[in-house]
C-alpha cells in the first residue's frame, strides 16, 4: 500500500489555487489494506465529533471562534516576558485533506492540513526551540533563510495580534505576538506571529500571509511528520482573523474533495470558483461561531419518503433561530444526526432497501450494515437534503457510496447518531462534489461529481 508522495502529480497551480489531496493518500502506507487505514480515520473522526459536542454542549463558554474558553473567575496567571500565553482554547483535531504551500523567498515546500474547523495557519518553523520540532519528511521551513520573511511587530501593529481571544500575547520584550495553540487530541504548536509570501508556479504570483512560525511542536501529542503545518479555512471573518479566507479576503472559496481511494490532485481556490453553482444552501451567520460554515437544512428524504424532524433538530445560536441546524464540516467524516433523528432516519432507510441481506450485529458505529454478495453491484437508497425550501435548486442528491461505505465486506449506513441538536455534513458525502463557499451572497452550491 506504500505510495512515494514525493512523485505525487502536483501541477502549477494560479495564484489562489492549490492543490490538495486525501490525507489517506499520505498515510496508506502504514496499514495493511485500506479497512485498517478506514478505521483509523473513523476513530480520529469520533474523537472531532467529541469536541464538536463539547463546543456545542449548553453551559459552556464560548470563545470568538468557537473554541472552549475558561470560565469567568477562574485564575489566570499574569503575563511574563517572552513567555508563551498559557492556553486556554482547545482547537477541534486536525483535518483529512492535505494542501501544498510555497513559502518564503526559499520557496520550501510544503504539505499542510487543510481545516474548516480552524482558524489559524501555522508551519514547523526553524531555528526551533531544542528538540522542540518534530522529524518531518520535507525540509522544515527556515525563517532565516527566507528575505521576505518578516516578524510581526505588535506593538506598532496592534491590531493585527489578536490578543482578545486568550491565544495570543503580545509580549514587551521583543514586540513578539506570541500564541498557544492546542488540539483536541493534545497536540500543540507554539510559537510567534510572522509574514512570508506563497508563491503560485503558473503564473508566479506572490501573497503575503500572517502564521504562526511553529518553534515548539513537542510539547504534547506528536504531530505527522507527513505535514509542515496546519492551514486553518475557517469562514471568513470581516475584521481580523488568520484563516486564510479572512487574510485573503476572499468571500469565495471552492474546493472539490478527494476520495478516501483517490491518487489524484483536486484543487482549493480563493476569490473565483471553476464549479457550477446550480444547486445551493444558504450559509447562515452565527456571531458565537463565526468560523463555522452552518446552513439550512430543511428536509430530508429517503427515495420519495420524507423523514419527520423532530424538535432536537432545531436550536436556537444566538439570536438567530436556526431550524435545521447543521454545520458542514470537511474534517467530521460521517455525516450525524440528532439521536431521535437518526433512529426514524435510519429505520426508513432499512424499510427502502430491498433484496439485500442485513447484518444482526452492528460493527462498530454502524448499527446498519449489509452483506456484499460476490459479483452483484447492490443499490441503496438515494437520500434528498434539501435547504432552506423544497426545489430542485436547493436539493443535494446522495446516491450509493456517499449512503454507504464499503468495510470489511459490509455496506454500511454512512450517517450516525450522537446527542447534539445539530446536524453535521461531513466529507464522505461530500467526496467528488465542488463545493463553492460564498459568504458574499451567503450560499454554499454543490457540483456533483466535480472531480
Amino acid at each position: 500500500m506504500s505510495f512515494d508522495t514525493t512523485n505525487l502529480l502536483d501541477p502549477p497551480r494560479p495564484s489562489y489555487t492549490f492543490s490538495i489531496f486525501n490525507r489517506a493518500l499520505f498515510e496508506k502506507s502504514k496499514f495493511k489494506d485500506y479497512d485498517s487505514l478506514l478505521e483509523s480515520k473513523l476513530a480520529r473522526s469520533e474523537a472531532r465529533a467529541n469536541h464538536f459536542a463539547s463546543i456545542l454542549e449548553n453551559g459552556k463558554t464560548i470563545g470568538a471562534n468557537g473554541t472552549l474558553t475558561r470560565p469567568h473567575g477562574t485564575h489566570e496567571s499574569k503575563r511574563d516576558k517572552g513567555k508563551f500565553p498559557k492556553t486556554t482554547k482547545v482547537h477541534l483535531v486536525e483535518g483529512e485533506y492535505v494542501a501544498t504551500f510555497t513559502i518564503g523567498a526559499e520557496e520550501t515546500k510544503s504539505f499542510l492540513l487543510i481545516d474548516t474547523g480552524s482558524d489559524l495557519v501555522w508551519w514547523q518553523c526553524k531555528p526551533c526551540r531544542p528538540n522542540k520540532c518534530y522529524s518531518q519528511n520535507n525540509p522544515i521551513y527556515d525563517s532565516t533563510k527566507s528575505r521576505t520573511y518578516r516578524q510581526l511587530d505588535c506593538i506598532v501593529e496592534t491590531s493585527s495580534c489578536q490578543v482578545a481571544s486568550k491565544v495570543y500575547q503580545c509580549t514587551e520584550f521583543g514586540n513578539q505576538c506570541l500564541y498557544d495553540y492546542k488540539y483536541a487530541d493534545g497536540s500543540i504548536t507554539k510559537g510567534w506571529i510572522a509574514e512570508d509570501v506563497i508563491t503560485f508556479y503558473l503564473d508566479l504570483g506572490r501573497v503575503r500571509i500572517l502564521f504562526g512560525c511553529g518553534i515548539d511542536q513537542t510539547s504534547g501529542t506528536q504531530f505527522n511528520g507527513e505535514y509542515s503545518g496546519i492551514a486553518g479555512i475557517g469562514r471568513r471573518v470581516l475584521k481580523g482573523g488568520y484563516s486564510l479566507p479572512s487574510q485573503l479576503e476572499a468571500d469565495i472559496m471552492a474546493m472539490c474533495l478527494p476520495g478516501t481511494y483517490s491518487t489524484k490532485a483536486s484543487t482549493i481556490s480563493f476569490h473565483t470558483t471553476p464549479f457550477k453553482k446550480t444547486t445551493s444552501a444558504g450559509l447562515l451567520p452565527n456571531f458565537g461561531f463565526p468560523n463555522f460554515y452552518f446552513v439550512n437544512l430543511y428536509k430530508i428524504f429517503i427515495n420519495d419518503k420524507e423523514v419527520p424532524f423532530f424538535p432536537s433538530l432545531s436550536r436556537n445560536f444566538g439570536n438567530y433561530d436556526m431550524t435545521g441546524g447543521c454545520i458542514v464540516d470537511t474534517g467530521t467524516i460521517m455525516s450525524r444526526f440528532p439521536r431521535d433523528f437518526h433512529t426514524v432516519f435510519r429505520d426508513a432507510f432499512r424499510k427502502e432497501v430491498r433484496g439485500i441481506p442485513m447484518m444482526e450485529v452492528p460493527l462498530g458505529a454502524f448499527d446498519t450494515c449489509y452483506i456484499e454478495e460476490p459479483g452483484v453491484v447492490p443499490t441503496f437508497p438515494v437520500v434528498k437534503m434539501y435547504f432552506g425550501h423544497q426545489s430542485p435548486d436547493n436539493l443535494l442528491l446522495l446516491q450509493q457510496l456517499r449512503v454507504v461505505v464499503h468495510i470489511r465486506g459490509l455496506f454500511c449506513l454512512a450517517f450516525l447518531p450522537w446527542d447534539q441538536n445539530v446536524a453535521i455534513i461531513g466529507n464522505h458525502q461530500l467526496q467528488g462534489v465542488g463545493l463553492t463557499f460564498d459568504t458574499g451572497t451567503d450560499t454554499l452550491s454543490f457540483d456533483l461529481d466535480a472531480c
